[in-house]
């Protein structure tokens, strides 16, 4: 089954998928998708495929209706794919070379330029999970894309935010984040394009945004030395991360573009920037996502965004 399901209560679409109850944990002598195995018969340098096991699929033509006067059902009609950033089982963002990660930025910019173009699709979502901690089930480096046929809550509210904003100051609201002395007073490294930040109203005790210092709406708005200086802020966040306790660290990786195809033009209020979600909060803590926040939304960080930004500029990084 693939369906969408409206929930009255907060407004929002949840997608019912049993395909991807279906998905696999990875083999322990076998790498579905190192070359010459499941998903490539051959050599690839970078490479995109469909999920097998997708939560949305462009297949779908039609859903069930529940004879219901509250209840009411979607089609879940989008697309989902996986994202190679390297053929090498071995090599991960860390130690990547910047030109690898140049071109995962380009992959990026192509796959939003296509499939923007469908007229159905109203958000697109790349992220990467990294680490057993928040669900990847591959070690391969490796990120994804959702492509919904609606807007998802939350970036609903984001996109909101930035428009009401907007007309209410004529001006972009991260742009002037950027300028604000006790936001920008958390950044832990910059680039002549890219500011990391850790935010003032961070939600996860080691979160850092990468926002790019000239206003760009979406990620396929970045001009070529924006490219290399997101490769660059994006390696040495994650090697920053994996420097604190000398191990692989977990994040989830999100890009945050504005919606498509609705009609409205973001290009003045929206400003594309990347968020990392590390769930570690020490060592060898973790810190869940339990009843309050994932009831609430209202997040409890148990450490102190200043604190955590000193700490990071002060790290240092090994490769």
């Amino acid at each position: 089954m693939q369906e969408l399901r409206f929930n009255p209560l907060v407004g929002e679409w949840v997608i019912v998928s049993s395909t991807t109850n279906e998905r696999p944990t990875q083999p322990v002598d076998n790498c579905p998708v190192c070359p010459n195995s499941l998903e490539f018969h051959s050599g690839y340098d970078l490479a995109t495929f469909d999920n097998r096991f997708p939560a949305l699929s462009p297949l779908i033509e039609d859903v069930f209706q529940p004879d219901s006067r509250l209840l009411r059902n979607g089609i879940a009609a989008g697309k989902c794919e996986v994202i190679m950033y390297t053929s090498s089982h071995g090599l991960s963002v860390p130690n990547m070379d910047l030109a690898q990660l140049e071109k995962l930025v380009e992959m990026w910019c192509e796959r939003y330029l296509e499939i923007s173009s469908f007229r159905h699709i109203k958000s697109i979502f790349i992220f990467e999970n990294r680490g057993k901690e928040v669900g990847a089930s591959i070690q391969h480096a490796h990120g994804q894309l959702y492509s919904f046929p609606f807007i998802p809550r939350r970036l609903e509210l984001k996109a909101n935010s930035f428009t009401d904003y907007q007309r209410a100051n004529r001006s972009c609201l991260v742009c002037d984040l950027l300028k604000d002395e006790s936001y920008s007073r958390n950044t832990i490294f910059e680039t002549a394009g890219f500011a990391a930040v850790v935010p003032y109203f961070s939600r996860f005790p080691y979160e850092v945004h990468l926002y790019p210092k000239r206003h760009v709406a979406s990620v396929i708005d970045l001009i070529a030395s924006e490219k290399r200086d997101l490769a660059y802020s994006i390696r040495h966040t994650v090697r920053l991360y994996d420097s604190i306790y000398n191990q692989e660290f977990p994040y989830m990786m999100t890009l945050y573009n504005p919606p498509v195809n609705t009609g409205r033009i973001y290009d003045d209020s929206y400003h594309f920037h990347i968020e990392f979600y590390p769930p570690k909060r020490a060592k060898d803590k973790l810190k869940w996502m339990a009843s309050v926040e994932t009831g609430t939304w209202a997040f409890v960080n148990p450490a102190e965004p200043e604190e955590i930004a000193d700490f990071l500029r002060k790290v240092e990084v090994k490769i």
